[in-house]
C-alpha cells in the first residue's frame, strides 16, 4: 500500500496557508481581485438604470403586444357572422317549421302499453309464485305433449342372461355343464365321454346332446344348474400352493386362499405350477375359460424367469431363434434381460399353453430355473395385489377379455 508523504515541518494545513477549508469542488477565484475588475463568470441580464433588456432587433418596427387583459380575436376582418355568446340558453336542434310538442323528462316514466290494457307486473319472487304451474306444464301448454324417448337398453343388455344361457333355450350338453360353473367345455366333453353325465336319469355320451335348463343334468349323481351370476377372481398365486379343486393327497390348492370371494363354484383358468407363482385367473364362466385357454386365441403371458447361471448370447438367440423340443417346436413372442448387469434374470414373452414350457424351454440349454412368476396374463398384471392376495376384475376389464384378444 502507497503511504503518503509526511507533512512538512511548521506546516499547518487549512489554518496558516489557507482563509478557509476547501469544499471539495473546484474554485475559480484563488486569485486575488484587483481593484474594480469584474467577475469573469457572472452573467448580468439588468441594466444599470432597472430597465429590462430588449431582444428585439434595431430596425424592428413591429407594434409591441401587450397583455392588459383584453382576449385577443382569431376572426378575420371580413367575417360578418354573428358572435355566438353562450349566455345559459341551451342551443336548440329542431327545426323552425317543428310544431311538435317538447317532452320534458320530468321524472315520470314513458310507458308503452295501450290505454285499456292492464298487464299485473312481474314479480320475481318465491312467495308470489304459489300455484303457477312448473314451467314442463306451461311448455307442454304453448308446443304439446313430446313424445316419450325409448328407454336405453344398455344396462338391460349387460345384465340380463344370455338367450342361449336362459332356461327355456336349448344347447349341447357340454355347453350345459360349462353355464353351470363346473369347468370348461373341453372338460365337459370328457366327463360326457366317460359316462359320468345324466340327463333325465338317462346316462348321455354325445357332448352336442340338446338340453335345457328345465333337465335334470347330473354329474356323478350330483344335480348341476345354470349359473347366472358369473364371478372373476385375480388370484397372486404364491409357491406352494397347486392349481386345482380339489387334490387327494390333501396338499394346499388355490382354492383355499380364495375361501371368502364367492358362494358359487369357482375353477381356476389355466394352470400353474407347485413352485410357479403369479397371476391365476379363477371364474365360473366357462366360455370365457374356453377362449382364454385355447391355443388359437393367442392368449400371452409374460414371466420373469432367475437362472442357477447366467444366460449367454448364443443361448438367448437359440432361444429367439425357436427351440424343438420332445413335443415340438417352442418358439417366444419377446426374450430380455432384466437388468444386464445381472444376466440371471430373464424376461419372457409367450402364448403357448403348453404343459411347463417356460422351464422345459431353459433346462434344453442345460439351465434350471430357480424362480417363476407370471407378472402379466391377457393383459392383467399384479398391481395393487400382493402375494397371495386376490381383487375381483373390472368390468371394463371383464368386457375386454371376452370380446377382444
Amino acid at each position: 500500500m502507497k503511504k503518503s508523504r509526511p507533512a512538512k515541518k511548521g506546516f499547518t494545513p487549512f489554518k496558516e496557508n489557507q482563509q478557509s477549508k476547501p469544499s471539495g469542488k473546484p474554485s475559480f477565484d484563488r486569485r486575488p481581485k484587483r481593484d474594480g475588475e469584474e467577475d469573469r463568470f457572472k452573467k448580468r441580464f439588468e441594466r444599470e438604470d432597472g430597465e429590462k433588456r430588449s431582444f428585439r432587433k434595431e430596425g424592428d418596427d413591429k407594434p409591441v403586444r401587450k397583455f392588459d387583459g383584453e382576449k385577443r380575436s382569431f376572426r378575420r376582418a371580413d367575417d360578418d357572422k354573428p358572435v355566438r355568446k353562450f349566455d345559459g340558453e341551451k342551443r336548440s336542434f329542431r327545426r323552425a317549421d317543428d310544431d311538435k310538442p317538447v317532452r320534458k323528462f320530468d321524472g315520470e316514466k314513458k310507458r308503452f302499453a295501450k290505454e285499456d290494457e292492464h298487464r299485473p307486473k312481474k314479480k320475481f319472487d318465491k312467495r308470489n309464485d304459489e300455484g303457477r304451474p312448473k314451467k314442463s306444464v306451461r311448455k307442454a301448454e304453448v308446443h304439446g305433449d313430446k313424445p316419450a324417448k325409448p328407454k336405453s337398453t344398455r344396462k338391460r343388455i349387460a345384465v340380463e342372461p344370455k338367450e342361449e344361457v336362459a332356461e327355456g333355450n336349448e344347447m349341447p350338453l357340454n355347453k350345459f355343464i360349462s353355464h353351470c360353473g363346473i369347468c370348461s367345455r373341453r372338460k365337459a366333453v370328457d366327463y360326457i365321454k366317460e359316462g359320468q353325465v345324466t340327463v333325465n336319469g338317462e346316462k348321455i355320451l354325445a357332448p352336442a346332446f340338446k338340453v335345457t335348463g328345465k333337465d335334470a343334468v347330473k354329474l356323478n349323481d350330483k344335480r348341476i344348474y345354470l349359473q347366472k351370476n358369473l364371478v372373476y377372481v385375480l388370484l397372486n398365486k404364491p409357491k406352494g400352493y397347486i392349481t386345482t379343486t380339489d387334490d387327494p393327497e390333501g396338499r394346499q390348492t388355490v382354492m383355499e386362499l380364495i375361501e371368502d370371494a364367492a358362494e358359487e363354484r369357482l375353477f381356476p383358468v389355466g394352470r400353474l405350477d407347485r413352485n410357479t407363482s403369479g397371476l391365476l385367473l379363477l371364474t365360473n364362466d366357462g366360455e370365457l375359460a374356453q377362449k382364454l385357454a385355447h391355443p388359437k386365441h393367442n392368449i400371452k403371458k409374460i414371466y420373469h424367469v432367475e437362472l442357477d447361471k447366467a444366460l449367454t448370447k448364443n443361448d438367448f438367440e437359440q432361444i429367439v431363434a425357436g427351440l424343438t423340443l420332445e413335443d415340438g417346436p417352442a418358439f417366444v413372442d419377446a426374450l430380455g434381460y432384466v437388468d444386464n448387469k445381472d444376466k440371471k434374470q430373464i424376461g419372457i414373452e409367450i402364448h403357448s399353453g403348453k404343459n411347463r414350457i417356460v422351464r422345459r424351454i431353459f433346462e434344453h440349454l442345460g439351465y434350471q430355473v430357480e424362480k417363476l412368476d407370471r407378472v402379466m396374463y391377457a393383459g392383467l398384471t399384479k398391481k395393487n395385489i400382493n402375494r397371495g392376495k386376490w381383487r375381483f376384475l373390472t368390468d371394463k376389464e371383464v368386457i375386454l377379455l371376452k370380446h377382444f384378444k
